[in-house]
C-alpha cells in the first residue's frame, strides 16, 4: 500500500549542496533506524541551471574541486538520447553529479535534514569524480555499513563506508571493481561468512545478473555465485539489481529486487534464500510485486520506474521507501506473509520459462 502522502520528498525540498547547482533529482534513498527516529540516506543528483541550446554538468577532480563541462546542444557530436548520460565523441559522462545526504524523521513521513549530524557525503577520490550513488545501509551489531556506487571515467564501482555514530566515517574504498553496483550486505554473518548481493555487468557475453559474494571481513570478497540472471519475455528481462538488505524469515533470506524490460520500465520482485545456504535459490517472483502504476512513478525525470534500496521491518510489515522516475521519494507497505504467498518455488519457475507457459 503507497503512502498516501506520496511523494514524500521533491526536488523542490532539497536546497543545493552549493551555489549555481539545481537540484534534478532526489531519489533511491538507504533506510535506517537511529536515536529512535527513521533515517534516509538520499541520492541527491544536481547539475547547472541549463542555458538555451547548451548542456553543462558538473564532475570532480581527484581532491573534490568541482569544474562545469558544457557542450552545444546542436553539436554534431553530441548524444543525449538518455537523460542520464551525456555522449560526445565517444566519451560518457553522466548528465548530473550525485552525492548523499540524511534526512530524518520521527513519523517516517515529515523529514527534515539534521543539524548535529554529517548532513552530506560527497565523492572523493580518482574513483568518485562522476560521483556517488545509491546507497545502501546496513547495521551489523553497533557499526553502520554503507555500499554504495563510485562512478569516474575510470567505471562504475562498489565503494564502503562505515560508521559508529553518523558522524566520523571510515572510507574502506572500493570492494568490487568495475562494471559492478547494486550491492548490500545481510544483516548478520551466515555459517561465519559475510555475504552480499552485487551486480557485475556483462559485455557481450554474460549480462546484467545478480551475484552472491561471501566475505571474512567485508573488504576481500569471494566465493562467487551467479544467483539469479534475466528472463527474456519477463518484467525482469534486461537487468535486475539487488535492493536493501535481505530480510530473514523462517522460509528463508527473502530480498526485493529491482528488475527492467527492453522499455526500460522499473518494477520490484522478490527471491527467497535458503537460510542456511544463500547460493540456493528458493522461489521468485513471476510477476512484479510493485510496479509503476502512479503518475509521480510513470513521468518524471526517468519515467516509468520505481527502485529501492532500503526498507524497515516491523513484524510482518516491510516500510519501503523507494525513488520514483528517478525524481522523488516515496513510500509503502508491504507485507512479508503475502510477499511470500506469492511466490512459485524455483522448481516450477524453472519448468515454467523452459515450457514457456504463462499463469
Amino acid at each position: 500500500m503507497r503512502f498516501k502522502e506520496n511523494p514524500l520528498i521533491k526536488t523542490s525540498d532539497i536546497e543545493p549542496s552549493i551555489e549555481g547547482l539545481k537540484v534534478e533529482c532526489v531519489l533511491n534513498p538507504g533506510v535506517f533506524k537511529y536515536q529512535g527516529k527513521t533515517w534516509l540516506l538520499l541520492r541527491v543528483a544536481e547539475r547547472p541551471v541549463q542555458k538555451e541550446n547548451q548542456i553543462s554538468f558538473p564532475v570532480l577532480n581527484g581532491s573534490g574541486s568541482m569544474k562545469i563541462i558544457s557542450f552545444d546542444t546542436n553539436d554534431p557530436d553530441l548524444d543525449l538520447s538518455d537523460a542520464r548520460l551525456v555522449k560526445h565523441k565517444g566519451i560518457t559522462y553522466l548528465s548530473t553529479i550525485s552525492h548523499l545526504r540524511l534526512v530524518q524523521s520521527d513519523d517516517g513521513i515529515h523529514f527534515s535534514e539534521p543539524t548535529d549530524l554529517c548532513a552530506e557525503i560527497h565523492g572523493k577520490g580518482p574513483y568518485e569524480t562522476f560521483g556517488i550513488e545509491d546507497c545502501r545501509v546496513t547495521q551489523i551489531n553497533d557499526t553502520f555499513y554503507l555500499t554504495y556506487t563510485q562512478v569516474s571515467e575510470n567505471g562504475v564501482g562498489v565503494g564502503l563506508m562505515e560508521t559508529r555514530d553518523w558522524v566520523h566515517f571510515e572510507r574502506k574504498g572500493m570492494i568490487l571493481p568495475p562494471h559492478n553496483k547494486d550491492c548490500s550486505l545481510f544483516t548478520e554473518k551466515i555459517n561465519d561468512n559475510y555475504y552480499c548481493f552485487h551486480r557485475p555487468s556483462g559485455i557481450d557475453i554474460g549480462g546484467n545478473f545478480i551475484w552472491l559474494a561471501s566475505s571474512k571481513n567485508l573488504t576481500h570478497w569471494g566465493n562467487q555465485t551467479c544467483l539469479i540472471k534475466t528472463r527474456p519475455g519477463y518484467w525482469d528481462s534486461v537487468r535486475i539489481g539487488a535492493g536493501a538488505a535481505p530480510i530473514k524469515t523462517e522460509r528463508g533470506w527473502l530480498s526485493i529486487y529491482h528488475g527492467a524490460d527492453e522499455n526500460n520500465r522499473y518494477c520490484l520482485g522478490a527471491l527467497l534464500l535458503d537460510l542456511d545456504d544463500p547460493t540456493k535459490v528458493v522461489a521468485r517472483s513471476e510477476a512484479p510485486i510493485f510496479e509503476p502504476i502512479e503518475e509521480y512513478e510513470t513521468c518524471g525525470f526517468f519515467g516509468n520506474v520505481v527502485f529501492t534500496n532500503g526498507h524497515l521491518v516491523n513484524g510482518d510489515t516491510i516500510s519501503m521507501y523507494y525513488g520514483a522516475a528517478d525524481e522523488v521519494i516515496c513510500g509503502a507497505t508491504l507485507s512479508i506473509s503475502e510477499i511470500l504467498h506469492s511466490l512459485k518455488s524455483e522448481v516450477v519457475s524453472k519448468i515454467i520459462t523452459r515450457l514457456n507457459i504463462n499463469f
